[in-house]
């Protein structure tokens, strides 16, 4: 599954994984988990026997499928764009083969006039992997964790070690305040909140301390959404406008 996108920090997403397994409360509500459900029932084979039914609401069943055949779509877009890797998956999950990230990688090295954003709530596994593999820092490749609430801040300093010319973190979804951090190392900070059945409210106190943080250690802030059942209705306006701000690199990449 793979094209342009409603996400409002990208262009269009790129899957060539499908599954995920569940790791820390900001996964209870993901929205990949519903939409591939939804793509399963249609008999879309990237995405055969990765959700089931539990309760009554569909989650991961733990399988992941790599789609080899849509490596190279990338290629085929001719104008540059940001993309989004594996908005349905986690590249650096337990279980997936380091050969196929190291393809992954090729693609993102050829396709040099995209920016490729990658995001992950296993930045340790992504350090391991990045080291070990010796996968070349590319000035076109963003690489990023999530992080939901302030037990989760350790993800920020594994992301800090791993060799990346843009490293990002987004606080989506912010299920709880983050407190005191240091983005030292980071150049973007995307803030939103839960959308869609259950979804957990955000407080605008944990928006306000990311975001006089970021101004204070000069990160780019960018607010995404407040979420909620309906996001449409709550929208991205925040203290009376839109926050879009995007790395300084973005320019410099796109221009070459």
């Amino acid at each position: 599954m793979a094209g342009l996108s409603d996400i409002e920090w990208t262009d269009a997403t790129w899957n060539p994984i499908s599954g995920c397994t569940m790791i820390s409360p900001g996964c209870t509500n993901c929205y990949a988990m519903r939409m591939a459900s939804r793509l399963q029932s249609m008999g879309h084979p990237a995405y055969t026997g990765v959700t089931r039914k539990s309760g009554g609401r569909p989650v991961w069943t733990g399988l992941t499928n790599l789609n080899g055949e849509a490596l190279s779509t990338p290629l085929r877009w001719r104008a540059p764009r940001k993309v989004f890797v594996n908005s349905m998956s986690d590249l650096f999950q337990d279980g997936i083969p380091d050969e196929f990230v190291r393809r992954i990688w090729d693609v993102m090295q050829q396709a040099h006039w995209h920016i490729f954003q990658v995001l992950t709530k296993r930045p340790d596994n992504m350090l391991r992997v990045v080291t070990e593999n010796r996968l070349p820092t590319l000035p076109n490749v963003w690489l990023g964790t999530s992080v939901e609430s302030g037990k989760y801040k350790s993800r920020i300093t594994s992301l800090r070690r791993v060799p990346a010319q843009v490293r990002f973190i987004s606080f989506e979804p912010l299920i709880g305040a983050i407190g005191k951090v240091n983005l030292s190392g980071v150049h973007w900070a995307i803030v939103g909140g839960e959308s869609g059945p259950g979804a957990r409210p955000m407080q605008q106190r944990w928006i306000e301390e990311i975001k006089t943080q970021c101004k204070t250690q000069k990160v780019a802030f960018f607010f995404k959404q407040w979420g909620g059942v309906n996001k449409k209705t709550t929208g991205r306006i925040y203290r009376g406008r839109t926050w879009d701000e995007f790395p300084k690199q973005t320019i410099s990449i796109a221009a070459e």
